[in-house]
């Protein structure tokens, strides 16, 4: 197929989340660039943005389209670029995807500098995931240069899994909806203190993912202490694969997210944490258990290693040079 070019594609820019007709077709964008590519080319934190954001300064997104003319259907969605950001003034984040039977015609270029225009790109940091080639040449020809890798990590070996040694009066429980989210909000925020995106948590972002259809509160371990005081948790989370794309396994597990309050710190309690939440997986049938982990992390990546984790993918985080 012949690739279009700029005279037969557009480029529209909008404020905060788009339409839901609109969000719907960029989650089929991700979906495809994420069969070709085996990685999402946008996180769930910004498919959460784009679906429930209510402040238009947050989000401003780039969404490109086919012209009349064009050898497909026009106004078929293209490509996409959304810039996620903080109302603190913190530096952004942009990613983006190109659907696959469109690339190399300059479609992500144009959406950068689309953006660009809008915002300036000196207050973006952009997500390559996977970090393919093509992300990367494009990251340097806007003159962006790594500064961060985010490890996916994979554990296929389980069958010597340890027990889980929970230190003396700690007990484990499934999280409550009704009663946990705000206690949970504050250890994630005292466990995550110096993390850039997770200890930033809100109640709405926690609401988002108990209305996923993958949340079950059954995986979603709490950590207590015998007056009941939250301790640590391992949110466990199944990627299970779209009809008739997963062939005949059942989906991977994920150690979504392993948090110990300060004070539980240093007592074993992350170890035994990480143990239970993936003996969970397992007993549901899960071959496979991935997670994320950055890469400067040394203790943590020390430790998965240790479980039988190996590195598998990376996401690279990019900066403009100018600012670094």
């Amino acid at each position: 197929m012949n690739a279009p070019t700029s005279s037969n594609w557009t480029i529209d820019t909008v404020k905060g989340a788009p339409e839901p007709d609109i969000f719907a077709r960029v989650r089929a964008l991700a979906t495809a660039a994420e069969e070709s590519d085996g990685n999402p080319p946008l996180s769930e934190q910004t498919l959460v943005e784009l679906r429930t954001a209510d402040d238009p300064d947050m989000l401003l997104g780039a969404y490109a389209y086919l012209s009349e003319g064009a050898t497909h259907d026009s106004g078929e969605l293209i490509g996409a670029a959304v810039a996620v950001l903080p109302t603190d003034g913190s530096p952004g984040t942009l990613e983006i995807a190109v659907h696959p039977e469109f690339r190399n015609c300059g479609i992500g270029s144009a959406l950068v500098e689309s953006l660009g225009a809008g915002i300036g790109l000196e207050r973006l940091r952009a997500w390559a995931h996977g970090n393919h080639e093509a992300a990367a040449k494009l990251a340097a020809a806007h003159c962006f240069i790594p500064v961060r890798e985010l490890w996916r990590m994979r554990l296929v070996h389980q069958a010597d899994l340890a027990e889980p040694a929970l230190p003396a009066g700690v007990t484990l429980r499934a999280f409550n909806t009704a009663t946990d989210p705000d206690a949970w909000l504050a250890a994630n925020a005292a466990a995550f203190a110096h993390h850039p995106e997770q200890g930033s948590m809100t109640r709405s972002d926690l609401d988002a993912r108990m209305a996923e259809d993958w949340f079950d509160p059954a995986g979603f371990l709490i950590a207590v202490d015998e007056a009941g005081t939250m301790l640590g948790f391992h949110w466990t989370k199944v990627h299970v694969p779209a009809p008739g794309t997963g062939g005949p396994h059942p989906g991977i597990g994920e150690v979504y997210v392993v948090g110990v309050v300060p004070e539980a710190q240093g007592t074993g309690l992350g170890k035994a944490l990480t143990l239970a939440g993936i003996r969970h997986l397992r007993n549901a049938g899960l071959e496979a258990v991935m997670l994320y982990v950055d890469a400067d992390n040394e203790a943590a990546v020390k430790l998965y290693r240790k479980l039988g984790f190996t590195r598998w993918d990376v996401d690279v985080m990019y900066a403009p040079a100018s600012v670094e």
